[in-house]
């Protein structure tokens, strides 16, 4: 009781909920078994306005990484297969299986009964040609429900990628989703027929000019929409098309109006803006946080875009026409740290031979880049480097590998203090979170475009000759299996709600231990 007598409902909610947080918006969120309870306190804190229940199923996988901290590590669901039969007339474990397009990068997505995946082609036989299409199938036995389709401008900026479809794993709140086309619009669509609710034209109201297409996977936090807009260079004169155009934004979730906006990348992307927004909570205060394609990471205030801090990773001044790396991966937030890996877009041209992945500290303010990977480093002692694995291996050896990690775009999975990571080469990486120590590495000895996945005591990678390999997650290695799916694998297995998910490009398989 309060002192007037009154109920303090906040502390009586405290005790009787079986956990409680601040939600972005600063309204207290209380947890309890599968319910979420949001109220609006008066300013005494003793007087509840408003009271909303919301169904949350806290297996779903509603956005890229399946939280806004973006850890590609699942640890709720069990008993995940680690064997499964794709074959026609031979299956094992497979639940259901859906058609795609030809090709599918955008998801799956999974939230509120229905599962998302971005694909290249309609299925309304009507329509032709090579389209931007979010398909929407039934959780339950993957009914196909609907299609939201998206034309791909003619313009030759997207030549390269107009055959890859939606690139943008779309994020589901409540009853709306959200994704970027390859065009750079922002779309808010009804999560339950795909209708468009508001469009946000990026390349026409605020001039980005993409190079080969925006890609990014938006974060809803609170009231707002993050997203990294795909802004990059003239692919002719190599030489960014539209450096006052904005690298990240933030849009109003429910009217798609710009609430703020960020060039501090400028003229320096080396090609383009394709990493995801994380999100991350220091002492209360939430930020959201940039890896950018000028080889910098930018944080953020949530509401009104105040830097934060900032981080130059590539700390070696790039020369003219130099190609350097940069941030596709997504930066993961784990026990207050950032971790990310450098690279470049799958399969370049001209491609760097040496990379490092990164583990930051996230609670420092203002500049804080480092002057060498070297965490011990003197001249480091002021920087946000907590360790940093890559670089050449000296001496050189007279056979082998001769650099520890070569470039990804690969996003980490990181749970129970060990840290996994693959690179564009062919590798995946066991590390500890802590101190950067090397546990093991294992030559899949074919290319990776997706992540690792941690689920179930369990470590799933898919790579590009259609295997995924599964590993024991321990700092001892342990390879429990490989699996066939008979087809490219460019995507990272997701789990929700005891179903592991694999995208072929051209199927989405549903597998699940037959009960």
């Amino acid at each position: 009781m309060t002192a007037g007598g009154e109920v303090d409902w906040g502390k009586t909610l405290k005790n009787l909920w079986t956990a409680s947080f601040l939600g972005p918006d600063q309204r207290p969120i209380f947890v309890y078994k599968d319910f979420v309870l949001q109220i609006e306190l008066g300013s005494s804190c003793s007087m509840v306005y408003e009271i909303v229940f919301e169904p949350q199923n806290l297996s779903d996988s509603p956005l890229f990484g399946g939280s806004p901290q973006r850890n590609m590590a699942n640890v709720k669901d069990k008993n995940i297969p680690a064997e499964w039969v794709v074959e026609e007339g031979k299956h094992k474990n497979i639940k259901w299986i859906a058609d795609l397009g030809s090709k599918a990068f955008g998801g799956p997505v999974i939230a509120n009964g229905k599962v998302y995946m971005g694909t290249n082609k309609a299925r309304d036989p009507k329509i032709k040609g090579a389209k931007a299409a979010l398909y929407c199938f039934n959780e339950a036995d993957g009914k196909f429900l609907w299609e939201a389709v998206h034309e791909i401008p003619p313009s030759d900026i997207f030549d390269e990628a107009r055959s890859y479809g939606l690139l943008s794993a779309p994020a589901v709140d409540g009853n709306r989703l959200y994704y970027l086309t390859q065009d750079c619009r922002v779309i808010c669509s009804n999560a339950g027929d795909g209708t468009t609710v508001w469009s946000t034209d990026l390349m026409k109201d605020y001039k980005v000019v993409p190079f080969h297409c925006g890609g990014s996977s938006p974060m809803v936090v609170g009231n707002l929409v993050y997203v990294a807009s795909g802004n990059g260079i003239d692919k002719m004169s190599g030489k960014v098309a539209s450096p006052k155009a904005p690298s990240f934004v933030a849009l109003d979730k429910n009217s798609g109006k710009v609430v703020w906006q960020s060039n501090l990348p400028g003229d320096k992307i080396v090609e383009g803006e394709w990493s995801n927004p994380a999100y991350a909570e220091i002492n209360g205060k939430g930020q959201v946080i940039f890896a950018s394609g000028d080889s910098w990471i930018y944080s953020f205030e949530l509401l009104t875009g105040e830097l934060i801090w900032k981080c130059n990773c590539n700390p070696v001044p790039r020369k003219d026409d130099e190609m350097v790396n940069y941030f596709v991966s997504t930066p993961v937030v784990y026990d207050s740290k950032l971790y990310v890996g450098m690279g470049l877009r799958p399969e370049h041209e001209n491609p760097t031979r040496v990379s490092h992945f990164l583990c930051l500290d996230i609670t420092k303010k203002g500049d804080v880049s480092f002057k060498s990977y070297d965490a011990k480093a003197p001249v480091n002692k002021d920087s946000a480097l907590i360790w940093s694995y890559g670089g050449p291996i000296q001496p050189v050896p007279k056979k082998g590998r001769r650099t520890y990690l070569e470039r990804t775009c690969s996003t980490a999975a990181i749970h129970d203090g060990l840290v996994y990571l693959s690179e564009e080469r062919g590798y995946i990486h066991c590390l500890d979170a802590k101190t950067g120590q090397h546990y093991w590495v294992h030559d899949v000895k074919t290319g990776i475009w997706g992540s690792p996945y941690y689920v179930d005591g369990k470590v799933y990678l898919a790579v590009d000759n259609g295997s995924v390999h599964i590993f024991e997650a321990n700092k001892n290695k342990k390879v429990l299996g490989t699996m066939d799916m008979l087809e490219p694998l460019h995507g990272t297995p997701v789990v929700a709600n005891g179903v592991l998910y694999i995208n072929t490009g051209a199927k989405l398989y549903a597998i699940a231990e037959k009960k």
